[in-house]
């Protein structure tokens, strides 16, 4: 996998006031309802906005700073901050790593409370060569580069850029030799990123011949019946699917496509089940037939992006469907890296201590992720000696524990 996030550090987003994540090719964020999960993949979501709209329409699109800043203790944040470290660009390492940097600060007008201004500064640091770095600063209408060296500095000059527009959107215009190149890919990776929920409903829907082409999976699988139909095409990874398919779904024969209505434009998804004699179509099938084909075709994607975030993986999927799907999510954490939310004991039973990370919430209504170190999580294992983590977790030895209520 061509590098990957190595941390995310985050102040101020929604119920996220101060945590500091660290990520690996696969990382489950584990806890009960309402402790932060779905808040972390709603940062790397508001990320990839920005990229596609710029600052403020990502802002505006989700209600502005009020709605998306922490919303817990007695006067509201005036600033919220987003960090990253990752090593992608070509010189980075997990000692020397890429970082970006944005601060999204609030300033109240002095004569109208309800009125305020915005302002943003942005960081990029990379590595050029070896022993090289570059720091590209952007603060006001300014955008500033920086050469490093030996632990010196010094100023390669600056350019204005417009006051809220984000340097994600705007520095990979910039030239070679002043980071263009380095701040691209770092653009191109956050801009991939996708926040993956099954929306059954769209999923269910045939397509249209001319909606066959190369591409992913659409982040709420609405393009579920092309993306099968293309992926069918590769006699090996088909297999590998429908044979995950058949494990999970023991009357399954197989998944074929017809024609829509005699239309030779649209076709439409439809299972062969052993007993029935005619087949099934999606859109006839189970809610936890179609997410979990959704989530296949997710995990088989040949070509995914840089980041898949996946909300509720357990969401109406049987507790042995759940085996299958912790091997295909390490099998492609080697092409994609994957950040998973879940509240499931049965799925954590399935995980090594080092692919989870606990998410707790104080009384303030602020996330703790993690609630444990990785140590911790040892030493307790360690201590409990073969009891299942998942039953470690339910229990409370963990923290984040469940409610009857949220089973």
């Amino acid at each position: 996998m061509p590098g990957r996030l190595l941390e995310l550090h985050v102040e101020n987003f929604r119920s996220l006031r101060d945590v500091t994540i660290p990520l690996g090719p696969l990382t489950v964020l584990v806890g009960p309802n309402g402790v932060g999960k779905s808040n972390v993949l709603k940062v790397f979501d508001f990320l990839a906005a920005i990229i596609r709209t710029d600052l403020q329409p990502a802002l505006d699109e989700r209600g502005g700073f009020d709605e998306v800043a922490f919303w817990g203790g007695e006067k509201p944040p005036t600033s919220m901050v987003i960090h990253l470290k990752a090593d992608w660009t070509t010189h980075a390492s997990t000692k020397a790593p890429d970082e970006y940097s944005l601060t999204i600060r609030r300033r109240s007008q002095p004569s109208n409370r309800d009125a305020y201004t915005l302002s943003r500064q942005e960081s990029f640091a990379f590595k050029r060569t070896q022993g090289r770095g570059r720091r590209i600063t952007v603060s006001g209408g300014e955008a500033r580069v920086t050469a490093t060296r030996a632990g010196r500095e010094s100023d390669d000059g600056s350019f204005g850029i417009q006051r809220l527009s984000s340097g994600l959107s705007t520095l990979p215009r910039l030239g070679r030799s002043d980071g263009g190149e380095e701040v691209a890919r770092v653009a191109d990776r956050l801009s991939s990123f996708r926040v993956f929920d099954v929306d059954v409903t769209a999923a269910r829907q045939p397509t249209r011949a001319r909606s066959i082409r190369a591409g992913s999976l659409d982040s709420h699988a609405e393009n579920l019946a092309a993306f099968l139909v293309q992926l069918s095409t590769d006699d090996h990874l088909w297999e590998l699917l429908t044979r995950d398919a058949r494990r999970i779904l023991p009357q399954l024969e197989a998944i074929e496509f017809e024609q829509v209505g005699g239309y030779a434009d649209r076709l439409a998804v439809v299972l062969k089940e052993r007993g029935l004699r005619r087949p099934t179509p999606l859109a006839d099938a189970s809610f936890g037939t179609v997410r979990l084909l959704g989530l296949l075709a997710m995990l088989y994607d040949p070509y995914p992006p840089a980041l898949t975030c996946v909300e509720e993986i357990d969401h109406g999927l049987h507790p042995q469907a759940l085996e299958l799907i912790v091997e295909r999510l390490r099998e492609a954490s080697e092409r994609t890296q994957l950040i998973v939310a879940t509240h499931s004991p049965a799925l954590v039973d399935r995980l090594k201590p080092d692919e989870f990370i606990v998410c707790d919430r104080d009384e303030s209504g602020a996330s703790i992720i993690p609630a444990l170190t990785p140590e911790e999580i040892e030493e307790i294992v360690a201590e409990t000696g073969d009891q299942p983590l998942g039953e470690l977790w339910f229990s409370g030895v963990f923290g984040g524990d469940l409610t009857e209520d949220e089973l």
